[in-house]
This record gives C-alpha cells, sequence and structure tokens, in this order.
C-alpha cells in the first residue's frame, strides 16, 4: 500500500489551482483576534488603585477596564450596555492559601448604592431584551407564551474565559480576573468617588482577613 501526504500531493497541484481551496478556508477558518488576553498580571502592588495588608501578606488591586480600546479584548462592548469590566489582581505574599471561596465583592458608588458582580444572565437581558421576555403564540382562541431564551454565545464565551475564577490564592502566587459591574443609573462618571469592597476572604486556616476597600481615586488621577 502506498501513502502519499497530503504535502506531496498538493505540490503537485499548480499553485494558481489552490487559490480556490485557499480563499475557501479563509472563509470557513475564523481568524483569532490579535488582543484575546489583557497583559500577564503583575504584582498587585504595582497597580495605582490597591489595598494592601503588610501583616496580612495579601494585597489586592483593581483595574477597571473603561475604555474602547481596553475592551477589544471582549467579543462585546460591555460599556455600550453600561456594563464596567473590572480586573481584579489578588497577589499572596504570604506562606498559606487565602481562600475566596465565600468573597463578596461589591462596586460600591460614591452615593453608597451597592452592586453586586453580574452574571451572564444579567447582561444577557439587557442585550437581548426582546429575545429574554419571550412572546406570546396564538393557539385557537388562547395565546400561549414561550419562555424567552437570552443565552449568548459571545457573552457566556466571554464570562468562561476572562471572570475571576480562582477559590484559593496559593502562597506567592497572583491570580487575576474579571468581575462585570452594572452602572446603569450611576451617572456618567461612575468611578469618580466609588470603591471596590471586598468582604469574607479567609486564611488556610479558616479566619476571616480584613475587609479589603480599594478607592478608584488613584486609578483615575493615574490616567489622567
Amino acid at each position: 500500500m502506498i501513502i502519499v501526504t497530503m504535502r506531496s500531493c498538493l505540490s503537485r497541484i499548480p499553485l494558481r489551482r489552490l487559490w480556490p481551496l485557499y480563499l475557501l478556508l479563509i472563509g470557513i477558518i475564523p481568524f483569532s483576534r490579535a488582543d484575546s488576553d489583557p497583559p500577564p498580571a503583575k504584582d498587585a502592588t504595582s497597580y495605582p488603585a490597591v489595598d494592601n495588608h503588610a501583616k496580612e501578606l495579601v494585597a489586592i488591586a483593581a483595574e477597571p477596564f473603561d475604555t474602547p480600546e481596553k475592551c477589544k479584548i471582549f467579543h462585546v462592548d460591555y460599556l455600550k450596555y453600561h456594563f464596567l469590566p473590572i480586573r481584579i489582581i489578588v497577589t499572596n505574599n504570604g506562606d498559606h492559601p487565602v481562600s475566596l471561596r465565600d468573597a463578596r465583592i461589591f462596586f460600591v458608588s460614591a452615593g453608597g448604592d451597592r452592586v453586586p458582580a453580574a452574571d451572564p444572565e444579567d447582561v444577557e437581558r439587557r442585550v437581548r431584551p426582546r429575545d429574554s421576555r419571550g412572546v406570546d403564540i396564538p393557539v385557537g382562541p388562547i395565546k400561549v407564551h414561550t419562555k424567552g431564551s437570552a443565552s449568548d454565545d459571545k457573552i457566556e464565551a466571554d464570562f468562561d474565559h476572562f471572570e475571576y475564577g480562582a477559590l484559593a490564592v496559593e502562597p506567592h502566587t497572583t491570580r487575576a480576573g474579571f468581575l462585570f459591574y452594572d452602572m446603569q443609573g450611576l451617572g456618567d462618571t461612575p468611578l469618580h468617588g466609588g470603591k471596590l469592597v471586598l468582604r469574607e476572604l479567609r486564611d488556610s486556616s479558616g479566619n476571616e482577613l480584613f475587609y479589603f476597600e480599594i478607592p478608584f481615586e488613584k486609578y483615575l488621577e493615574a490616567h489622567r
């Protein structure tokens, strides 16, 4: 039996005849985006908006992705729908893991509004409101209401890839990921006077750490 490789077969075909196949492959195989990931996370203390607990050897920084240029890494224009992606960077310089399993992370506005991190469904309901409501289909004299489906593959992909998911930060390690916050109704500049508050982080013995409070003023000052 003679086995002929694809390369040897293609090498015998005149180049001009390969152009249709080449063009077909371009249409089938999507190009990956150049900026598919944010820059590698650095030590949390190197970011302007940070709360460093020197005694507990844990630092947490927050980096808002508040410009269209920074948000090019996502499939969806979250800023358009008033959702603000915030990158959370946690650095554990201690010798024991830090647990975020029970962590509560809120954006707190200057007016005291406390906003929890959004779920994919929260974003999908705003991006695709008609699909999320469902429709009434007439069946004879009655109407049957179909349940809405707000599932969006692009949003799901972004949350799967970018959302902060570390339940523990190992010793001498930095972990980073995104949380998405609904800024609708908080004005045009919600970061002014705003802060991120993190509670119920625990050490390896289950003891709760002091809460972390990260004001965004230093971030805004650094980017003026």
